[in-house]
């Protein structure tokens, strides 16, 4: 018996490896002697990384680099065991967390280290760089990411301009005569998972600005100066990125990847089921386990699940999927070939009272979901030794 064990994180709860590893713990009650194949994944937001090292091996890198807000601070990428792939998290370098609530403001704020981290990788010999963009505090189109990988973006009297998206509104010229001399080599591959334009009513700043704190007229601020930029990207570099759907991601970051380096935009769980080898994990498997914090609608939009059921689907194996939460709008996941959805939650219960307990009740249910697998399968549960 064989059994692929493939989480997204049980957010504020568990990472996706302890997930993977509470849902195995489970399965062992009842199958001690099964093979247990352990593939935590994410969708290129938050946790990709932690989930990557532990499906595919290596180490992280920990350097210092500027913050959202222009002061440094500590972050970490993902070198794989290879030496030639990093895995790199936005949120790591210029996430919103790292932005006190009462200091959010996306007209100043950068997303210089991120492009810190991708300059260090591409010193260090990596040549394939899956960058994920989920959870930035960010708005400033990339112009930091840019500025760290040795671009100049020059107001009319030829000065650098300073940090922040409202910033863009006096771009006059991007000079590229000092890009980092790897960024024509290297493979980018962009997680992203949203649609969303670069400018106007559906772009970045609009649909995504007030998260990160803008006001109204914030917002029509960001956005002119991100429809500026697009401008200046189209006429200085040739790339003409401002419609391209996911160029509005993560404040704009989308269209720096595309318009500054050769990035690929993708779906982030599909870039982390091939990095992480799931295709190849689930040849001969019996079962696939998977399972997130909620399930909901949003769930059958592109996130860990989804893909995670899709791709068992065409290898024509059942999938269960827990939850801490399940809300109306998962059942669409039936359709794309889920066999079952189960909550973990034994009752009514707060959410402070269930975040404690997620991992002892992530390996009750996958026991439950083992004794029913046996009960279909004619094969006598082992005596639980809880």
């Amino acid at each position: 018996m064989k059994i692929v064990v493939a989480p997204d994180s049980f957010k504020e709860a568990l990472s996706a490896p302890a997930a993977a590893h509470a849902i195995a713990e489970g399965w062992r009650r009842v199958f001690p002697d099964a093979e247990i194949v352990l593939a935590p994944m994410a969708d290129g937001g938050e946790g990709t990384m932690d989930a990557l090292l532990a499906a595919a091996g290596g180490h992280s890198v920990s350097l210092a680099v500027t913050g959202p807000l222009g002061t440094p601070v500590e972050a970490e990428y993902a070198l794989l065991a290879d030496g030639r792939a990093a895995v790199i998290e936005m949120a790591r370098a210029s996430g919103l967390p790292l932005v006190p609530p009462a200091l959010r403001d996306p007209r100043i704020t950068t997303t210089r280290g991120t492009g810190e981290l991708l300059a260090h990788a591409l010193d260090h010999g990596v040549s394939r760089v899956l960058l994920g963009i989920g959870g930035s505090a960010t708005n400033d189109g990339g112009a930091g990411f840019a500025r760290a990988l040795g671009y100049r973006l020059l107001d009319a009297k030829g000065c650098e301009l300073p940090p922040g998206g409202a910033a863009l509104l006096n771009l006059a010229h991007i000079d590229a005569s000092e890009r980092h001399p790897r960024l024509e080599e290297a493979e980018i591959l962009v997680a992203c998972d949203v649609d969303n334009p670069l400018c106007g009513p559906h772009g970045a700043s609009h649909i995504f600005g007030p998260q990160k704190g803008a006001t109204p007229a914030m917002v029509e601020e960001l956005d002119a100066a991100l429809h500026h930029f697009g401008e200046v990207l189209r006429a200085d570099l040739g790339r003409d990125v401002s419609n391209v759907p996911g160029s509005g991601a993560a404040g704009g970051l989308g269209a720096a990847a595309l318009a500054f380096t050769n990035a690929r935009l993708e779906s982030g769980v599909s870039l982390v089921a091939e990095v992480a080898g799931l295709r190849e994990k689930l040849r001969r498997a019996d079962l696939v386990l998977t399972g997130e914090g909620r399930l909901d609608g949003q769930t059958a939009r592109g996130k860990t699940v989804l893909g995670v059921v899709r791709l068992a689907s065409q290898a024509g194996l059942p999938v269960v999927a827990l939850a801490g939460s399940l809300v109306s709008g998962h059942e669409v996941l039936y359709n794309e070939g889920l066999t079952a959805a189960l909550c973990i939650s034994p009752g009514p219960i707060s959410l402070a009272e269930a975040l404690p307990r997620t991992a002892e009740r992530l390996t009750a249910t996958t026991e439950s979901v083992a004794r029913i697998w046996a009960m279909g399968h004619l094969v006598p549960p082992c005596k639980s030794k809880v």
